[in-house]
């Protein structure tokens, strides 16, 4: 029986010195979104039919001129918070053909300059909290599509964020109707967009209670489990502990119950705590708390960046930036006490 040889696959060089243009063209004639005159594009149609050639994303890419990556830098990348975001990103691109290259920046002498050089690496950039200065951003975007999460919006760059004042007031109303009048606040508002909203939101409802009610700002050395332990045990051996502690997220917070549970105080009888993110381990822990989503986080940052890197807008006019606000809401649980008018999750 006789055997077949094995043909060669047809490049993207040979589709385009058969259709008599450039690779680039080539690239932009397979794309049906992409502005090109009907004539190149059935001269393009006909040579690809005629080598039998199926167009690779790394085929795509090189025509382009493009890496086939994107980029996203965290602030850390322990803690489930980022592994949420990190997977709603990572889904997404993969769905858009593009692969991931991410950066941690903690611990690392010179932030801006690895910011700068991962933007090298890739078609675009997601950058999340404070993780480089406002002229770092803007310099990147400059020369490629930037996208901000859970930051505060730079001039020229999209934004995606989760609101965070309106429902720390709507926490804060909640616990005033507990009768809970003394609070701690558990985070470092300067260290992040995010807790800065929170710490506002709850101190504003304070603020408009008449004075009925006092906020004390315990800031932490990160956001994990054990300086929410550290920072609660603190309060905790000082004597005469608040009636509630706000946690700037649930880390902390389960972090704050594990301190009142060694201290042998009652929670919420003795101490109430709530937390913010609504992580699958809240829930076990009967944990208050404001649930956001993460993925969606993460999703909505690839999303953008992807139609930016794919349909770049020309410089003039400048394209307008997005800006979105993702909803979060209050999960009332067993760690703040029942509330009569409540319907809460156990």
């Amino acid at each position: 029986m006789p055997v077949k040889a094995l043909t060669k696959a047809a490049t993207i060089y040979q589709v385009a010195a058969r259709a008599g243009v450039s690779i680039a063209t080539v690239s932009r004639a397979l794309r049906d979104d992409t502005p090109v005159t009907e004539e190149t594009r059935r001269r393009v149609l006909a040579a690809a039919a005629e080598l039998d050639f199926a167009p690779s994303q790394p085929a795509r890419s090189l025509a382009e001129g493009r890496h086939a990556a994107n980029g996203i830098v965290f602030p850390d990348l322990v803690g489930p918070y980022y592994a949420e975001v990190v997977l709603g990103y990572e889904a997404v691109a993969a769905q858009l053909g593009s692969s991931v290259l991410i950066l941690a920046t903690r611990d690392r002498r010179d932030v801006a300059a690895a910011v700068r050089e991962l933007a090298r690496r890739v078609d675009g950039l997601a950058l999340l909290g404070r993780t480089a200065g406002n002229d770092v951003v803007a310099g990147i975007a400059a020369s490629r599509p930037v996208v901000l999460i859970a930051r505060d919006p730079v001039p020229g760059t999209d934004s995606v964020r989760t609101g965070n004042v309106h429902t720390a007031r709507a926490l804060g109303e909640h616990l005033l109707g507990h009768g809970y009048r003394r609070f701690a606040f558990l985070g470092e508002p300067d260290d992040s967009p995010d807790v800065a909203g929170r710490y506002a939101g709850f101190r504003s409802v304070l603020r408009a209670s008449a004075g009925d009610g006092s906020l004390a700002l315990v800031p932490t050395q990160g956001l994990d489990l054990e300086a929410g332990e550290r920072a609660a045990g603190d309060l905790i051996r000082r004597g005469r502990p608040p009636h509630a502690l706000i946690c700037a997220n649930d880390e902390l917070a389960l972090g704050a119950l594990r301190a009142a549970r060694d201290a042998g105080l009652d929670v919420p009888g003795d101490l109430a705590v709530t937390g913010w993110d609504d992580l699958l381990a809240a829930s076990f822990a009967g944990l208050t708390t404001v649930a956001q989503p993460m993925r969606q986080l993460g999703a909505t940052a690839a999303r953008w960046l992807n139609r930016r890197i794919q349909d770049p807008a020309p410089a003039d006019p400048a394209p307008a930036a997005r800006r979105r606000v993702l909803p979060t809401r209050l999960v009332v649980r067993s760690s703040c006490g029942p509330h009569p008018s409540e319907v809460h999750e156990t």
